[in-house]
């Protein structure tokens, strides 16, 4: 099963210090059941982008909580075994919770077979959707539109033989 970490460029750096992206357990995203549900689609590699849209936003509320991070998005993808990564069946169908799962025991991060980060020309953009995700979550349009904005940048994909150059200087 794919999962997808979000984290931070420091979160990043700290798992190449490590080589681990979590000590479990810790939340991901996958293609579950109440994903494919909502989601209304067959196609794999749909379900794996609405996962890692998913995942992206979850690396927004991280920005949005860590002020000194620098404005980019980032998740990991992992394939982890089948059963490492579980997903609440209480809240499958929760908008909240659409494509969570929890990785139950440490991650390797040599495990991982790509990271995927925000641009730099997205920084503006993701900057402006933290500060204004409080607000988009309480019910605001404007705020709303602006989070979206984020989400009209498409993550770069990387290798992760290129971890140590994204983390350069973090």
């Amino acid at each position: 099963m794919r999962v997808y970490v979000p984290l931070t460029l420091p979160g990043l750096a700290e798992a190449y210090k490590t080589g681990e992206l979590g000590s479990g357990p810790f939340v991901a995203y996958a293609v579950t059941p109440g994903l494919r549900e909502w989601y209304l689609s067959d196609d794999i590699e749909e379900l794996e982008y609405a996962a890692l849209s998913r995942a992206a936003l979850a690396s927004l509320r991280l920005l949005a909580a860590d002020p000194g991070a620098a404005r980019r998005r980032v998740v990991v993808a992992v394939d982890v075994a089948d059963g490492a990564a579980t997903a609440d069946p209480d809240r499958g169908l929760d908008p909240a919770a659409l494509g969570e799962v929890t990785v139950a025991g440490t991650m390797p991060l040599a495990k991982a077979a790509a990271v995927h980060v925000d641009a730099g020309d997205a920084e503006e953009d993701v900057a402006a959707a933290a500060r204004a995700l409080e607000l988009a979550d309480g019910g605001d349009d404007d705020a709303q539109f602006v989070v979206d904005g984020a989400e009209d940048h498409e993550l770069l994909w990387f290798a992760t033989q290129e971890i140590a150059s994204l983390v350069d200087g973090v």
